[in-house]
């Protein structure tokens, strides 16, 4: 597949889109673990970083990671500091001219902002590498291995590729296996569909799993969502959720990894409020009612009401026995807890239910949430 230069050219609307989700999640996790009591330190990682900015000015992934790791008010760096927590950031980009742009784009970055900065000293001036190494060698190397397989190390792993073919299974499974490794990466979903029964293409991509034949074209990231999915080894806990962006007729979309609800429960939220439909894409997927129709109602969409539904069977059949295990298969299933609390409360009222020990509501922080038992009547 031939690589295209985004960065030389303003961004398209579907970049931009790309772009914000990247933010708005990196946004709601980067202040966890700024704050997190056993976390020594920080990596933040962009493997494919591109040019900084592009035609316009517009910043791209390295400069947005940065602005979100200052804060608006520069509140997380005047945290850092006075926690006297280490923040590094490692961005990569393979073309040495792009390299050398995103250079003068990270430095004219600090500039500007050691300029509104009321520390003595910039927290980041020391602390952003960037490299122009292949992928390939960096997931090799024994620095970044060491670093992934550090307990004590939170770890944001962005993966901007071109196409398809960085994230191989062995990939995927290193990043799963790492403990607190949080991942996003993009996928060219069309691409790997049209051209499936290329050799090419099933070098990187075991296609005879993908059930693309019984799907609409625009579902054909969730497809390869579940691809990835399915990878996870059976006996662990983790958390998988998708977007899918589409572009003219072409399909692409992001993936989001993490092994702790509280990281697939920021994503998701960010997921829901770009799509209060589905939570998962541009592009109306479940073809729903949309807003200034008749038949409109964001409470109940199609997605809403198929969970609904299962999660009901899942109750009333005693698959589901407490709270804690029904919030999380909510959460894995790409929708917001809150879904399994309005499922309880009208199971409590219709008296098919009951609940062994306090009905608390809790929809957030699910790690937290008090358990209770769910007893059928």
């Amino acid at each position: 597949m031939s690589t295209k230069d985004i960065n030389k050219r303003p961004f398209a609307e579907a970049t931009m889109l790309k772009l914000d989700i990247f933010r708005r999640c990196f946004k709601e996790w980067f202040p966890v673990f700024v704050h997190h009591p056993n976390v020594k330190q920080i990596f933040i990682y962009d493997m494919f970083a591109g040019s900084g900015t592009d035609a316009d000015g517009n910043p791209g992934s390295p400069i947005i990671l940065l602005q979100e790791a200052r804060g608006d008010k520069h509140q997380h760096c005047v945290a850092l500091a006075k926690k006297k927590k280490k923040v590094i950031f490692g961005f990569n980009e393979k073309v040495k001219e792009k390299k050398e742009l995103l250079e003068k784009a990270k430095d004219k970055f600090l500039q500007e902002c050691n300029s509104n900065c009321t520390l003595a000293n910039c927290i980041y001036s020391n602390a952003i590498y960037c490299k122009d190494a292949s992928f390939e060698d960096i997931m090799k190397s024994d620095n970044f291995r060491r670093i992934l397989a550090n307990k004590n190390y939170a770890k944001f792993v962005l993966l901007d590729q071109y196409g398809f073919s960085q994230i191989t299974k062995d990939v995927f499974l290193e990043l799963v296996t790492s403990p607190l490794t949080d991942f996003i990466f993009f996928i060219s979903s069309s691409f790997i569909k049209r051209f499936r029964d290329v050799d090419t293409v099933k070098a990187y991509i075991n296609t005879n799993k993908l059930a693309f034949e019984e799907a609409q074209p625009k579902e054909c990231h969730r497809i390869i969502a579940d691809y990835f999915r399915n990878m996870i080894p059976k006996e662990k806990e983790y958390y998988i959720h998708h977007f899918t962006i589409k572009k003219g007729s072409n399909y692409y979309g992001l993936i989001f990894g993490t092994s702790h609800t509280l990281g697939m429960e920021k994503f998701v939220k960010v997921c829901w409020a770009e799509d209060k439909y589905s939570g998962e894409s541009n592009c109306n997927i479940d073809n729903d009612y949309e807003q200034g129709t008749l038949f409109f109602d964001p409470s109940n969409t199609t997605k809403k009401i198929r969970i609904k539904e299962e999660l009901i069977q899942l109750i009333l059949n005693g698959r589901i026995q407490s709270n804690v295990n029904g919030l999380k298969w909510v959460l894995s299933n790409g929708c917001e807890p809150k879904l399994f609390v309005d499922v309880m409360s009208s199971l409590v009222t219709q008296n098919k239910v009951l609940i062994q020990g306090k009905f608390n509501k809790r929809s957030s922080n699910i790690h937290t949430v008090e358990e209770y038992k769910i007893e059928l009547l």
